[in-house]
């Protein structure tokens, strides 16, 4: 019989890390498969479903002192009676340490919070006196309870930390931004900060910073917005010291300083909330922004965002789209332009869906590399078989990934004419979204297209949430 080599063997392996179906096949292969793919299932086990059986794996690495501590407290729901070492040091292998989980789990138990609080404390310190070194960490607001910068080995296993969610007490990032020191992933949740004298600290320490996203607007704790100005501020300040490395920011609230000016090589940004200042942009040069995701931004503003962009974006997701003017700098300003997602307002700008119409058609003519579309409309009347008519005349031949959502009514003969005038084109990967047509015929209209090879792929779909990024296969 043939065998590979172990460390061939692993590495193949990493090619497959996300596909958990076929790494799970390879434990039953012998033994030194079993081996390989073990790591790679523990690096990040926390989007099991099977929440329990994870928890019974981890506690069965509590000591026999700390098992019958436990039970002497109450806490016998947990333990299970027989206990049986496992097989390997499946907490060494982990790489994720997902907190979010950890609280989520065992506040699913009848348990009273002083007695979570202990149990907490003792999976931490089993995480930190292991051999595992995370990359990754994620964790709640009421972090303070755990008490991880005091655990010993804490500084160990989170000194090679890429990549922190958190939404935690300020004193809590103060003392991680004495442990890491190499995150280049960002995420915090701002919605209740007291202060961000934390953030900054971590902020500042670090050395590689590429990806910031700050979420939520500030709130205080009777759920009021606060304005805020010295609290934004004092946060884009600290992201300027970071100019050269930042490659993608999210923020919630209006720029109070000329911080985006400096993010030289900023490739990604995205921008919710409606900013006022429509001078803000107007000297703003980003020549390597290639993404950009608005919402709530008015067309003045994000016109003159996209024509400083210098021709470089490739990806535009725009919210709320109420003025053609913003369809028009797009196809003026955007010739590498591949990925569109248009969410249409309804309002008296473009209450004629027409003159959308004609002005995508201009859009689909101008940018020839295009090759994803999502539309998704609020108009109750929408001319869905002019537009699908305009799909099939002008579309590049780079296009024919399309996501639809009808808020209205389509009529399967539009859909149909639009299938007919396809043909002869590459087959399409379609979504559609419609809460008022009947699914089971337009499945059945679908499978007599997939057959005649006009569409390769295509989902009936309810779910918005899948309409948020451009994730075709």
């Amino acid at each position: 019989m043939w065998y590979l080599d172990k460390d061939i063997l692993f590495l193949i392996l990493e090619e497959i890390r996300n596909n958990k179906k076929t790494l799970y096949s390879c434990l039953l292969v012998n033994r030194t498969w079993c081996v390989a793919a073990v790591p790679l299932l523990w690096r990040n086990p926390w989007d099991s479903y099977n929440f329990k059986p994870l928890l019974d794996v981890i506690l069965s690495y509590l000591s026999e002192e700390w098992r019958d501590i436990l039970k002497n407290q109450g806490i016998n729901n947990l333990i299970a009676e027989t206990y049986q070492q496992p097989l390997f040091n499946y907490i060494d292998f982990l790489k994720y340490l997902d907190l979010y989980f950890l609280e989520k789990t065992i506040s699913s138990f009848k348990i009273e919070e002083s007695k979570q609080i202990i149990i907490k404390n003792e999976i931490l310190k089993l995480f930190c006196n292991s051999n595992a070194t995370f990359n990754h960490l994620s964790i709640p607001r009421n972090i303070s309870n755990y008490q991880l910068h005091l655990i010993t080995g804490a500084e160990r296993c989170l000194s090679e930390l890429e990549f922190l969610h958190c939404n935690v007490d300020q004193n809590v990032l103060k003392d991680l931004a004495s442990i890491c020191k190499s995150i280049k992933t960002l995420k915090v949740d701002i919605y209740y900060c007291a202060d961000n004298s934390g953030i900054i600290k971590l902020i500042e320490v670090q050395k590689n910073l590429h990806d910031v996203s700050f979420i939520g607007i500030h709130y205080d704790s009777s759920q009021k917005k606060i304005n805020d100005e010295s609290f934004y501020k004092s946060l884009e300040e600290s992201l300027i010291k970071h100019a050269d490395t930042i490659q993608y920011l999210k923020i919630d609230w209006i720029p109070i300083t000329g911080f985006l000016s400096y993010l030289v090589n900023l490739s990604i940004l995205e921008i919710c909330n409606g900013w006022n200042d429509i001078n803000y942009f107007e000297n703003l040069s980003s020549p390597n922004l290639k993404i950009l995701n608005v919402n709530q931004v008015p067309p003045k503003i994000l016109t003159n965002l996209v024509k400083n962009t210098i021709g470089q974006l490739t990806e535009i997701s725009i919210s709320s789209v109420d003025n053609k003017m913003v369809i028009q700098v797009i196809y003026q300003n955007c010739p590498n332009l591949k990925y569109l997602h248009l969410s249409l307002a309804n309002n008296n700008s473009l209450t004629d869906s027409s003159l959308f119409i004609l002005e995508i058609e201009y859009l689909l003519i101008n940018c020839q590399c295009l090759k994803g579309l999502i539309i998704n409309t609020c108009f109750a009347v929408f001319r869905w078989d002019q537009f699908f008519m305009i799909l099939a005349r002008s579309s590049p031949v780079s296009l024919f990934r399309f996501k639809f959502i009808f808020s209205g009514t389509v009529k399967l003969e539009d859909l149909k004419l639009f299938f007919d005038k396809w043909e002869d084109r590459n087959p399409m990967l379609l979504t559609i979204n419609n809460l008022q047509c009947s699914k089971m015929q337009m499945e059945d209209l679908i499978k007599q297209y997939k057959v005649r090879g006009t569409i390769k792929k295509c989902s009936i779909d309810r779910n918005f949430i899948s309409y948020q990024n451009f994730d075709w296969a």
